[in-house]
């Protein structure tokens, strides 16, 4: 994986965090939240992943009037066979882009969201299957929120990560221009490192990952300590320890080891438990987020020694 990493940057410039982050929530077969701002290089990571994995890609841009049907496809009657046959949607591909998911209306993100769920899509006359991989990288921007529709809490938990991009440093902003110079247009190419079926391989790997119990209760305790933080209303649910534990053996593999350390699990704590949080009124008034709450539950919880 170390290659399309290097792969990569040849279109995004920095960012070696997010892009880590993006990398290991791919390998751990997750679908990915990315909530910031526009311009910051979002689609661009993705089409970039897509290539140098050797995924198939599509993109959808969210917005009002999209319908569940443009996104998984529908019926269509076929006239010279005299039967209805069924249309693929942009939902089958290996890697796809939501744009701006909040734009469009609950329907279609109940659509997305079984999709997500069960890999499966659901039309008049069956149930079609997704072919593996099948990971979704979701975009919205958290300031622009007229006429949008905020995802409820079940499909935000369905995310295995939410992350921010973040702005680039002055040197790299600075070489983005001398890159785009020097190609002499907006195109970029990256080349493909991986093929579907390896990266398959990569995935299943990352499952055969040691985990002691001792971190096993470690992930068990960083959860159980954002559910009696006496400023929240929710805390993280099981689905939040699994995430965790898949993100563990998953960064594990990325750096070339079999077992996972703890520090495995304290890095990727914010991004996979935040968003699973719902803080109560007062505190949220007082600018408390999920992502203090986790940061307090990882400072405060013990981490255990591990061989």
């Amino acid at each position: 994986m170390l290659e399309v990493r290097t792969a990569v940057h040849e279109a995004v410039v920095g960012r070696d965090a997010v892009l880590d982050q993006i990398a290991t929530g791919l390998v751990a077969d997750g679908h990915l939240l990315l909530e910031d701002l526009p311009g910051l290089g979002k689609t661009l990571m993705a089409k970039s992943f897509a290539r140098a994995l050797g995924l198939g890609f599509q993109r959808v841009q969210f917005t009002a009037d999209l319908l569940p049907h443009d996104i998984t496809g529908g019926e269509v009657f076929d006239a010279a066979k005299g039967e209805f046959t069924f249309r693929r949607g942009p939902l089958f591909t290996n890697l796809l882009l939501a744009d701006e998911i909040n734009r469009a209306p609950p329907k279609v993100q109940s659509a997305l969201l079984e999709a997500m769920q069960e890999h499966q899509v659901t039309s008049e006359r069956g149930t079609y299957p997704l072919e593996r991989p099948f990971l979704v990288l979701a975009t919205q921007n958290p300031l622009e929120l007229e006429g949008t529709y905020p995802l409820p809490e079940a499909q935000v938990d369905r995310f295995l990560m939410r992350l921010a991009v973040g702005h680039p440093t002055a040197d790299e902003e600075q070489q983005i221009l001398e890159r785009r110079r020097s190609r002499k247009t907006d195109d970029v190419t990256v080349p493909q490192v991986l093929t579907t079926a390896t990266f398959l391989e990569v995935q299943r790997a990352a499952e055969e990952v040691e985990v002691s119990p001792a971190v096993e209760r470690y992930v068990v305790d960083l959860v159980t300590a954002t559910r009696v933080d006496n400023r929240v209303d929710v805390g993280a649910s099981p689905r939040g320890s699994l995430a965790l534990l898949k993100l563990g053996r998953a960064r594990a593999l990325l750096e070339g080891r079999d077992f996972v350390l703890p520090d495995d699990v304290k890095g990727l704590a914010v991004p996979a438990l935040a968003h699973r949080i719902l803080v109560k009124p007062e505190p949220w008034i007082r600018g408390v987020r999920g992502t203090h709450v986790v940061q307090t539950a990882v400072d405060r919880v013990p981490v255990p020694k591990v061989r």
